[in-house]
Parts: structure tokens; sequence; C-alpha cells
């Protein structure tokens, strides 16, 4: 009976092993597990995030905590954070605002109530039922709480071993505390174990962290030292574009698209998903809130973040993380130093495994006439905020009342060899859902190209005609990007990323 057993232990193992190993992929769109702590710019995020849910797989839901929120132990339990900022702040507390968790289960109900609409739009929506069976309390107690298991981090931790090859997206929100507990549960379980090498390996190819600033202390703590090999996306400045700080980050020439007159348009005639968004002077405290400087308007025209008009932008700081997975023309999912609609990362010198913004992403304001840090982010808002208000028409009118971006594609293929001062013609081809008319530019990306030298691009219509400058080299790169926009209300966005390569 006992060999009987241990042949079955042996066959079952190598069966575990077996799995380890593969790398088919299962799952066609990026995958994604969204953590956050629940604080307003997060409600915001979240909202913007459930009407892209078509573009992206969403595995998971959690709510985790952060320096900024936790709900504390209920026994009375005094914290000190580890952080230097809220440490000054807070002092010992036993809890920090905590906005409690209902807040995702009648967001997702809500989205629940504009589904049927949403549907109409595009049928890759998943439903209210498949999202709220996805949600799960992760590791809130305190800033930073990784020494216990949570239904959150167990739930992440079974994505992490599944056999969907594919990468996994960890959107950080809040803190990294209940991923950091999920790799350490499998770490616990087999770090002394003969699996551990090709678990190890499984799991640093599939995860993929992107990370809005360090929200707790878990990340430089415990992930980096014993997963060095995870990769991670971190964004500390460009997300202020979308941030509480928005007003000082982007150009005065872009406020239009954030202020009340764009945004209280989408917030009040789109359905009662977007009615429980936050915006300035909107008479609805956030929750959990110590000091609500939002609400009213007394304190929205003057706070720490500047004056503001009624249903003025408030923040989504986590939006990038998301906004990196939609698939818009411009090929940076797998290249997040190219640039995209979730901003410019650039491949850290010290650490392989990690992309940063910085300086070493900073992108030339044309607004200011500076390098600026923050400006590959900003660059996008204009597209990106009448993207979200068409996605909000979606919400509330039918497929021919409603605007849908178009489609755009190069003839002669986005990879081309070019040689010293040769002269290119490349071809845009658009088609719009709804017959709009769709206007071409093209541009050149300078910042992402390996040669400090510009090209000369002469547009006729939907053509291009690209002089190679003379002093280019061999291997040099040049990032052309072919920009298509309808003329429909909002007018959409779509583009293609042509890189040529100096032969």
């Amino acid at each position: 009976m006992k060999s009987r057993i241990s042949i079955f232990v042996i066959l079952f193992s190598a069966i575990v092993l077996n799995s380890i190993g593969q790398t088919k992929p299962t799952s066609s769109k990026p995958r994604t597990i969204v953590t956050t702590d629940g604080e307003l710019d997060d409600v915001d995020s979240f909202i913007r995030m459930l009407l892209y849910a078509n573009e992206y797989k969403v595995e998971g839901l959690i709510i985790s905590s952060s320096q900024w929120h936790y709900k504390g132990d209920g026994k009375g339990t005094k914290f000190t954070s580890e952080m230097e900022m809220t440490k000054k702040m807070y002092g010992e507390r036993t809890e920090l605002r905590w906005p409690g968790e209902q807040w995702i289960y009648d967001l997702v109900d809500a989205y629940g109530k504009v589904y049927p609409n949403l549907i109409k739009h595009s049928k890759d929506y998943p439903t209210h039922k498949y999202l709220r069976d996805r949600i799960r309390i992760g590791n809130i107690d305190f800033e930073g709480e990784m020494d216990k298991n949570t239904a959150g981090s167990d739930f992440i931790k079974a994505k992490l071993l599944d056999d969907d090859m594919t990468p996994l997206y960890l959107q950080v929100w809040g803190g990294t505390n209940t991923i950091a507990r999920s790799l350490k549960s499998i770490e616990d379980e087999y770090k002394n174990t003969p699996q551990w090498d090709k678990i190890y390996k499984k799991v640093c190819r599939k995860a993929i962290i992107y990370a809005i600033l360090d929200q707790d202390a878990t990340y430089k703590k415990y992930i980096e030292p014993n997963w060095k090999d995870i990769k991670v996306y971190y964004n500390s400045n460009q997300f202020w574009s979308f941030a509480y700080f928005w007003k000082r980050s982007v150009p005065q020439e872009l406020h239009s698209y954030l202020e009340g007159k764009f945004m209280g348009e989408i917030i009040n005639n789109h359905g009662p998903l977007l009615k429980m968004y936050y915006s300035y002077g909107d008479g609805n405290p956030p929750k959990g809130e110590i000091d609500d400087i939002y609400s009213s308007m007394e304190k929205a025209k003057k706070n720490q973040w500047g004056s503001f008009g009624q249903f003025d932008f408030i923040s989504e700081g986590d939006s990038p993380a998301f906004l990196h997975l939609v698939d818009v023309g411009l090929n940076n999912l797998e290249n997040p130093q190219d640039g995209g609609w979730g901003g410019r990362l650039v491949q850290s010198g010290l650490t392989p495994s990690r992309w940063e913004d910085g300086n070493a992403a900073a992108d030339y304001n044309p607004f200011t006439k500076k390098m600026d840090n923050a400006f590959a982010q900003t660059r996008w808002i204009p597209a990106i905020q009448n993207d979200f208000a068409a996605r909000a028409d979606w919400c509330v009118k039918d497929d021919k009342s409603a605007n849908h971006a178009p489609k755009i594609s190069v003839k002669e293929g986005t990879k081309l060899s070019v040689k010293i001062g040769q002269s290119i013609s490349i071809n845009a081809v658009t088609a719009d859902p709804d017959n709009n008319k769709v206007d071409v530019k093209f541009w050149q990306y300078q910042e992402v190209g390996s040669s400090s030298e510009k090209v000369q691009i002469q547009e006729k219509g939907s053509q291009a005609v690209i002089q190679i400058p003379i002093n280019a080299k061999s291997g040099d790169t040049f990032h052309i990007i072919v920009e298509g926009s309808d003329n429909g209300k909002p007018s959409l966005t779509r583009y293609q990323r042509v890189v040529l390569t100096v032969k």
C-alpha cells in the first residue's frame, strides 16, 4: 500500500512540475489584478477602470491598505507609520482614514446597472456577477501588514500559480503588502522543496507589478530583496498629471479637459456609475476622510492643491496602471519605454527587472519649452479624456448614437529598415465603425528613438514622406507615430507606431 502511495506521489509531483513549466497562454487579453486602498482617487480610477473592462481580463479586485488608509485590528492596537511623511502627519493611531469595504461592491453593483447598455458597444464587457465574484479583502489591518494570509493574498497566490503563463499585471493603487503576503506564502510553501527553483521562475515570468509610488515599505523590505526577478513598473512622477497636483503638472492649455465644464457633463448625465464619481464641490463627502476639502465649494476654491471650480477633476492617480493595458495602437504593453496612455518608463541601469520614470523618461513639453518629467503622461490627456467622455456615453446611449474609436493601420508595416539619407513613404489606412471622417497626422516621438537627430516629415493626407537624416548612424531607430482622429463627438483617437531602423 505504501509503495502505491509513493508511486502516486511521484506521479502527482511530476504532473505539477510539468504544469509549472508550461508556457501555453490561455488568455488573449492582458490579465490584471487591481489592489486598492479605497481612497477617493482610487474610487474615481476604479470607475474609469470599469468602463475599460472590455480591454483586459479582470482577474481580481482586491482591497488592501496603505500608509494613508488602514482599518485597524479592532483591538485598539496602536500603530505608527514606517513612512516618514505619514509618521509626521498622523503619529500613533489605531486606524487611519478607512473608507470601509462596501464601496467596491457598490461600484460594481452600479456597473451592473449600466452593463446592459455597455454591451451594446462591446460584447467583451464582463458581467456584473463575474466582477463581484472576483472581489476579495486583502491585508487591511495596518499599513504594511503582511504577517497573515487573507482572502486577497490567497487569491493572488492562486493566480500566480495557475497554468496560464501569460503575464499577470498586478496593479498597486495603495500599498504592496497584500501582493507581498501572497509572494511570502508561496515562498513559505515551496522555498525548502525541490520545486522552488521552478516555482520562483514561474512567478517571476508571470508577475508584472505596476506601482504608483511606494505607499508602504513592503516592496523595499520584502519583494525587492526576495523576488529580484519580478518585473516592476514604477511610476512616481508622471501619475501627477492625473492626480491631486494636476493644476501644477498639466499645462494651462490642457486644463479644460479636467475642468468642471468638461467633467460635469460626464459625471452628471451618464447614469448611476458615473454619478458616484467624486469631483470638487459635488456635495458628496468622501468616505473615511478626516478633513473633507473636496465636497464643499468653499473649501474647493482654496485648498492645498489649488483653487478649483465645481465638478473639476480631483484625482485619478492610479489610472495610468490600467491605461497601460489599453491597446490604442502604441505597442507599449511589452515595451513600457516606448510610451503610451499609461506613461513612459525606462529600464533601470541598476536593476534590470525594474522600469522607472523620472529624468530618464522626461519628454519635451512644447507648452513650457522644457524637458518635463510628467509630459510622457500629460501629452495624451486630450485623447484620454475624450475617450473617457465616449465611454460615459456608452453607459446611456445606443450604438448608433455614440462614438467609437477609428482603426488605424500602416500599409507598409510598422517595423521598417531604412538607409542613411533615404526618403521613405508610409501610407495610413483608416476605418471608422461610425463612418466618420478620420484625419491623420504623423509625428516623431523623438525621446524614445535611439538617435538625437530629427527626421523631416512631409504630410499629404494619409501619406507621409520621411527623410532620414544624413547624420544618422547604423542601428539608429526613429519612432513615427501615425495618429488618426475621427470627427465624431467626442473626437476619438487611435495610433500606429512605425519604428524605422537604419541599416
